[in-house]
């Protein structure tokens, strides 16, 4: 299960510690494919992919998700934001994932007891408003991982930028993720974060009720194909690796389209053609690499809901819970 949840990102074969860090426990953004860092919207979730998402509007709102990732995998994240006038905005989160119980066996394959496996990271967050316009952030991420006996500590932070336009029709971010260090690793082996240079735009029609979001990333690396070893030991091309330029390109991209008849309701469906291509089953590739998903407000309180189809053999399915504080004081 650890091996399969590295495959999913394919982050060059996994050769990257940490690689939990980009997997997205928003159910709104996994409905828009995995990752959007360009969205200018009240949502204290987004700021796990730009802390420059954090602003005055977010003041005491809180959220939680919940993620049954694939082969039993669990995530969840929790977060809260608090404004406070002439220094700017400020967020805590925790974002967890857990990867089950493992039976522990010899060599010889007698069971021996059970172990299990837990990352975590505690997302340390600020943003301030440069002007009107332009806001930037930054979170400061602790990381500890607990695989088996190995225990592994790191530091890692996002840098983050969003402008909107004054209309709040256009926006557009760029963040620089995960640059950091392990502090100690598993077993005196030091492997790299998975840093990564991320831009993106949304643009909300005027006089319709779609928003279209695109989030380049991945961008450190042009040539995302990689190689494996297969069953006889050999190094092999990774799946889906014979694309042409535009193909190439694609990779890097991340689509979302919203229907927001209102400020109450969403409706939305990603693509992420890295996912299908690499993911996808050449004879029957049905809708790997799409995702979809809704949101609605009720009382004082918003739900949400994202699937994401990663294999023929499983989809991820998030939850998220959202109010802000002080709406119950008034």
């Amino acid at each position: 299960m650890l091996i399969f949840d590295a495959g999913i990102r394919a982050q060059q074969a996994g050769s990257n510690t940490y690689d939990f860090l980009n997997l997205t426990n928003s159910a709104r953004v996994g409905a828009l494919g995995g990752n959007q860092v360009g969205m200018n919207i009240d949502d204290v979730s987004l700021v796990f992919h730009n802390p420059a998402n954090l602003s005055s509007d977010l003041n005491q709102s809180l959220t939680f998700n919940y993620v049954p990732y694939v082969a039993d995998i669990k995530m969840t994240f929790a977060g809260y934001a608090h404004h406070i006038d002439q220094f700017g905005t400020f967020g805590l989160s925790i974002h967890s994932i857990n990867y089950g119980t493992f039976d522990r066996a010899d060599v010889d394959g007698n069971i021996n007891g059970t172990f299990s496996a837990a990352e975590y990271a505690i997302n340390l967050s600020y943003s301030k408003e440069l002007s009107p316009k332009l806001r930037a952030g930054i979170s400061l991420k602790p990381i500890i991982s607990n695989l088996e006996q190995y225990n592994s500590f790191g530091l890692a932070a996002d840098i983050g930028v969003l402008y909107h336009s004054s209309d709040n029709l256009f926006s557009a971010g760029i963040t620089l993720k995960n640059v950091g260090s392990q502090i100690t690793a598993y077993n005196d082996t030091y492997e790299s974060l998975p840093t990564d240079l991320q831009i993106g735009v949304s643009k909300k029609l005027a006089h319709a009720p779609f928003r279209f979001s695109l989030t380049a990333q991945d961008l450190f690396d042009w040539d995302l194909k990689y190689q494996v070893k297969d069953g006889n030991d050999e190094v092999v091309d990774g799946a889906g690796n014979s694309g042409n330029g535009f193909d190439q390109l694609m990779r890097h991209m991340v689509l979302g389209i919203e229907l927001v008849p209102s400020d109450n309701l969403y409706v939305a469906i990603g693509y992420n053609h890295r996912r299908r291509k690499e993911l996808g089953v050449s004879e029957k590739m049905s809708t790997t690499g799409y995702s979809w998903g809704f949101g609605f407000r009720v009382y004082k309180f918003h739900f949400a809901y994202g699937s994401a189809r990663y294999h023929l053999a499983g989809s991820s399915n998030h939850f998220s819970i959202s109010t802000n504080l002080g709406n119950f004081r008034r």
